[in-house]
């Protein structure tokens, strides 16, 4: 007798063709983060047509649904998923037949195969409501790349009405073998913050320097002297980076400029050692600029905490994915200094987000995320598909059995 685990592996498979279909609809027509009209317009449409009821403007351009099971009564628990929709500004270099046609826009980071993923596991979820125990709240997300989606929906109150006890989410990750699934408890990503410095010093002409108090060198020596905290501040067992990815400074060859501006971005798992690096950074700066007589500011405009599983969510994806692709398939990898917003969700909801590889077993690992010319294997969709929509059975059975 076929259980629902086998049932929903191989119907996850019968939908791969229009797992494509809608994945390269979504690439060629790629939205940056709060601008996803058109992919949140269709992700509504999908699920009102399964006979959910939507909600949208969520986080401004986010999608909400509920798939609640027959006998779920009011005390029932409840489940998030989520599935990010956004794009990054980037110009495709792929030459891909369903390439972006929204120049400068490019799905560079594969959100366009997680929005098809969560438009499976929504038809599978409906299709077999009477098995689930419980609620699964389906969350499709605005605004992952930085810019603060999961802040903005949770702002509009996307984790009440009901409250989910349990969050998970998964990356594909074009670097990692076929449809290998990484899962561990603990940090498996950073937090990630930007940071701002800006320096005001005192301009005038190249060739009198003594009048002046120039921005450039100052900056300059600050670059510098930002590379010290990470060597010399964060101890050695711990991780992190200081990276200054952005220098603005002066115009012209013979004008010493008066202003400086260095961008950058702040990694750590460690909340202590994250503060200490945002504190360290301004207390470098003013230092520096205090030496010179120029003045800083210093601003963290924006980021997110370490994605950090738990224990029991990690151990529920981890049998899930044994089901799903097999015991020898499924790994640990050593912690990634990448960020990922979800961490706002499992902050508030303990769970667990996982990484399915989506690199080519003929030609090998595609290009990195976030590159010109990235892509990935689409034969990780289905695979994608079984391993949520089972998480979501698994979890419920778990709360209730």
């Amino acid at each position: 007798m076929t259980t629902l685990q086998e049932r929903i592996n191989a119907e996850a498979q019968d939908l791969q063709p229009q797992l494509i279909n809608w994945r390269r609809d979504f690439h060629a027509h790629p939205e940056l983060g709060f601008q996803e009209t058109r992919t949140a317009g269709i992700v509504a449409e999908h699920l009102h047509d399964l006979g959910l009821e939507v909600s949208t403007g969520i986080g401004k351009t986010g999608v909400v649904a509920m798939v609640e099971g027959d006998g779920a009564d009011e005390d029932a628990p409840t489940i998030l998923l989520r599935f990010d929709m956004d794009a990054l500004p980037i110009l495709e270099e792929t030459g891909l037949p369903f390439a972006s046609q929204n120049p400068g826009v490019m799905h560079a980071c594969g959100h366009d195969g997680h929005t098809a993923i969560g438009m499976g596991v929504a038809r599978l979820l409906v299709k077999h409501r009477q098995h689930l125990n419980g609620r699964v709240k389906l969350v499709f997300q605005p605004a992952e790349e930085g810019v603060g989606g999961a802040s903005a929906m949770i702002a509009d109150k996307v984790l009440e009405n009901p409250k989910p006890a349990a969050a998970f989410a998964m990356h594909l990750w074009s670097r990692l073998p076929l449809n290998q699934v990484v899962v561990q408890p603990g940090p498996l990503w950073a937090a990630a913050d930007k940071f701002d410095l800006v320096i005001h010093g005192k301009g005038g002409h190249g060739a009198t320097p003594h009048d002046t108090i120039d921005a450039t060198l100052i900056a300059s020596q600050i670059v510098v002297a930002l590379q010290s905290i990470v060597a010399r501040n964060v101890n050695p067992t711990d991780t992190a980076v200081v990276t200054v990815g952005s220098f603005q400074s002066g115009s012209v060859g013979n004008v010493i400029s008066e202003k400086a501006v260095l961008q950058g971005t702040v990694r750590s798992f460690d909340p202590e050692v994250r503060s200490m690096l945002h504190r360290r950074i301004d207390e470098v700066a003013a230092g520096i600029c205090q030496a010179f007589g120029a003045t800083h500011e210093f601003s963290v405009p924006g980021g997110c905490p370490a994605v950090v599983n738990s224990p029991e969510g990690a151990a529920l994806m981890q049998g899930v994915a044994e089901a799903v692709v097999g015991q020898e398939q499924v790994a640990q990898i050593a912690p990634m200094m990448v960020g990922e917003d979800m961490a706002e969700f499992l902050n508030r909801a303990p769970g667990c987000f996982v990484l399915v590889g989506a690199a080519s077993p003929e030609t090998g690992p595609f290009s990195p995320h976030h590159s010109p010319t990235f892509d990935f294997d689409e034969r990780m969709l289905s695979t994608g598909v079984a391993l949520m929509a089972n998480t979501a059975f698994a979890w419920l059975d778990e709360q209730t059995g």
